[in-house]
């Protein structure tokens, strides 16, 4: 076998990173874009990017107090907590945890819903009966975090479009998921109420909100992590969708003239009108389970990241000889779909060592290429699209960010002539984003890279790039849950009582 030419092979590697190239006037076009399809979300149903009203009209400053329970089906497991609310930003979080029977997935929804409201009772009776001998008659507020689609017509009202991740139970289709499982509790004879369903975005935002530095409430919580999606607070007079004649709106609060978004942007631009489509995109869109569609989600988040890497070094070996000495039949793991996961560019861009060891290893872990057979020029060519690849979705990442600020007037004008000096840049508004998810905590400068992004968008500038404030939101599904319980029970007078305590 001839030698691999190592300077074709960087060069050939550098010219297929170009091809992940996100420029400056990408990302505007990616902006104006990206405004276009908030718009007609907002305004209409039925839009790719549907912008789903979640009937949540204001997020918490901190001061919130009290004991709540959320509760998440989210795939194979079933989480039931309960969060203690201090009113200093702090919480405290008890949590349980039981994997769903194989067989409940695909059963009826009275089994189903029965098995999670006996696993509500098991916890409460463990970890609240001192509450109930102190106020017999209060019932607890639930949040219900449910990962599934559906059409969300309250605050506690959702209507289950489809199951995904293994469930299949026919009877739920069409019912509401809160009724379902208030039922249950109901039938069980617990104080506990279902006061809110949640969306695990919306939650990533209230709970960034309630633990954020300051007086600032948090205008967005975004998700980068398997998948992406953001959740905002939007005027209500800009929602016009929901004050059409024949809307099926239910009640909602409208004194604070606000209300959580919900804008499912992983199906940005399913036309390609903006974003990037190189062969390798193209590639995975078509092996995926959804063609066509999530085609923000597929160039940015961690369930696709790892398979744009494998595409690109299936291209560099077909083109420029990679993985010259190591035997690869063509059945092994660089020809399996799927085979590469994204903690791989991970690992890869942290890796600078002058022989790149961790990343011969990471190979030899995932595509089973024996790490000795990998010369330096080889990983060396692999580092190069691998980064390529992740600065492209951290650049990409920017778009609804900045979008969004756009959108709600949070954008500082450039400073005018006039006789008034102009604010400092510690006196202007802190823009607070809480972010959650396992690419922008584990992604080496994620961060950096979204913000030079940022600051290319002509309407923020460095100005306004560095009121940013970005925080991880962890526990969207058990704090956040239990904060939109707080919200929905405070809409509804419902006063809150703690035991052992007088608050």
């Amino acid at each position: 076998m001839a030698p691999v030419d190592s300077k074709a092979l960087i060069a050939k590697a550098e010219a297929i990173a170009r091809e992940f190239e996100y420029t400056a006037e990408d990302v505007r076009k990616g902006v104006k874009e990206f405004l276009r399809e908030m718009d007609l979300g907002l305004q209409n149903d039925g839009q790719p990017m549907t912008m789903i009203p979640t009937y949540v009209t204001s997020v918490p400053n901190g001061t919130e107090k009290g004991v709540y329970l959320a509760v998440d089906l989210g795939g194979t497991n079933f989480r039931v907590c309960s969060v203690s609310l201090k009113g200093n930003s702090t919480f405290t979080l008890t949590q349980a945890k039981a994997a769903i029977p194989k067989e409940m997935m695909t059963s009826d929804s009275h089994t189903l819903f029965s098995f999670l409201a006996q696993q509500v009772k098991a916890f409460v009776e463990e970890h609240h009966a001192d509450h109930f001998e102190e106020f017999p008659d209060h019932h607890l507020q639930l949040g219900f975090t449910f990962s599934f689609p559906v059409d969300q017509r309250a605050v506690n009202k959702g209507y289950l479009i489809r199951w995904t991740k293994g469930f299949d139970i026919k009877d739920a289709i069409g019912k509401d998921v809160c009724e379902l499982l208030q039922k249950e509790i109901d039938a069980l004879g617990l104080p506990v109420t279902v006061a809110a369903l949640v969306n695990d975005t919306v939650g990533t935002l209230m709970a960034r909100s309630y633990t954020s530095p300051g007086k600032t409430g948090t205008l967005l919580g975004a998700i980068f992590g398997t998948g992406t999606n953001g959740a905002y607070v939007e005027k209500l007079s800009k929602i016009t969708k929901m004050t059409k004649p024949g809307a099926n709106i239910g009640e909602y609060d409208k004194s604070t003239g606000e209300m959580v978004v919900n804008t499912e942007w992983g199906s940005f631009d399913n036309e390609l009108r903006v974003l990037p489509n190189t062969p390798y995109d193209q590639e995975l869109d078509k092996m995926s389970v959804n063609p066509g569609i999530q085609m923000f989600e597929k160039r940015i988040s961690g369930m696709f990241l790892g398979e744009i890497l494998r595409n690109s070094l299936l291209a560099l070996k077909d083109s420029a000889g990679l993985f010259a000495k190591a035997d690869i039949a063509a059945d092994a793991f660089l020809h399996t779909p799927w085979s590469v996961d994204t903690s791989a560019l991970s690992f890869i861009e942290a890796d600078n060592s002058e022989d790149l060891a961790r990343t011969k290893q990471v190979l030899e872990a995932q595509l089973h290429v024996p790490a000795a057979d990998i010369s330096i020029e080889e990983a060396r060519a692999v580092k190069i699209l691998a980064h390529a690849i992740g600065r492209r979705s951290a650049r990409l990442s920017a778009v609804p960010i900045a979008a969004i600020i756009i959108a709600t007037g949070k954008v500082q004008p450039p400073p005018q002539p006039r006789p008034v000096a102009a604010k400092t840049d510690e006196e202007l508004e802190v823009i607070d984003i809480g972010v959650d998810g396992s690419v922008v905590e584990h992604y080496p400068g994620f961060e950096k890279l979204l913000r030079e992004a940022l600051r290319e968008v002509e309407e923020l500038g460095e100005k306004n790039e560095k009121r940013i404030r970005m925080g991880v939101a962890k526990d969207g599904s058990g704090v956040g849950a239990a904060l939109i319980a707080q919200v929905a029970a405070k809409m509804k007078g419902i006063e809150n009582k703690v035991a052992g305590s007088t608050a």
